[in-house]
């Protein structure tokens, strides 16, 4: 169970870094996404980048110091949770998609860093 966690830890960091580095470098699509359809002010973007950076460096230092990577993983599912629902909330049933899959993912590494503590 223990490789099951790492390699979704993993994963889950890959994709929230490279979430970061899109909002950092202002991508043309997150923009149009984030600020055009949902709303939020494009100054948030390096909160929101940095959100995602911490939560990948807390699950990945949490496969060693299990109350780090618990924490992280639940920061990950209300920061994705928050995702879904800000997209949602404008209707935005196609750009609402874009979250739900590191939503499984903060899930699946958060069940197995309980089950395996």
């Amino acid at each position: 169970m223990f490789i099951a966690l790492v390699v979704l830890t993993v994963l889950l960091a890959v994709l929230a870094l490279n979430s970061a580095a899109m909002k950092l470098r202002r991508n043309e699509q997150v923009l149009a996404s984030i600020s055009g359809t949902v709303g939020v002010p494009e100054r948030q973007l390096p909160v929101l980048a940095g959100l995602e950076i911490a939560g990948a460096a807390g699950i990945l230092i949490g496969l060693w110091l299990e109350p780090l990577g618990i924490a992280a993983a639940i920061g990950l599912v209300a920061y994705f949770v928050g995702a879904l629902i800000g997209h949602l909330r404008v209707r935005d049933v196609k750009g609402a998609a874009a979250p739900v899959v590191p939503l499984l993912l903060s899930i699946a590494v958060l069940v197995l860093r309980f089950l395996t503590v």
